[in-house]
């Protein structure tokens, strides 16, 4: 017997129409996931053992369900916040860009260096690769001298 929960699960559409979305469906295996959720869901399970069964936590469950709720399908799709702000304001990293430009070859920690002087800013060398990227750079290789030659070659 299904228990009472605190948020219903609103039904936008019949359960033969969401079987036939789940089992025509072509799109993201996360999408599908919440589909099945949802389907767990419109046959009594609760949102704590429908969310068992898709191995996400409760929490997950009900901000699928409330999306649902107030979306319908479309809420399933995944929502991507787009990560952290930069460090730098973009006026910054146009002076970044012209800064390096200032010299061919840089090092990842020549241009992190850099960064840190200029801007106060501390970023990873990691970060610092793809900034270069960004700007069609590509970081110079340090010079390592060959220990077997001779000094005066």
């Amino acid at each position: 017997m299904p228990s009472w929960e605190p948020i219903a699960i609103k039904q936008h559409v019949p359960l033969p129409v969401l079987e036939q979305w789940i089992k025509h469906h072509d799109g993201s295996a996360e999408v599908l996931r919440r589909l099945l959720f949802i389907r767990l869901r419109y046959k009594g399970a609760s949102v704590a053992s429908a969310a068992e069964s898709m191995s996400v936590t409760t929490q997950t469950g009900y901000n699928w369900q409330e999306r649902w709720n107030a979306e319908g399908r479309a809420g399933l799709n995944p929502k991507y916040a787009g990560g952290h702000p930069s460090k730098l304001s973009s006026g910054q990293k146009e002076e970044l860009r012209e800064c390096l430009h200032e010299q061919d070859h840089w090092t990842i920690s020549e241009a992190q260096q850099r960064v840190q002087s200029r801007f106060g800013v501390s970023y990873s060398r990691d970060q610092i690769r793809r900034i270069l990227k960004s700007f069609g750079m590509h970081p110079a290789e340090p010079h390592v001298g060959e220990h077997r030659q001779p000094p005066d070659r």
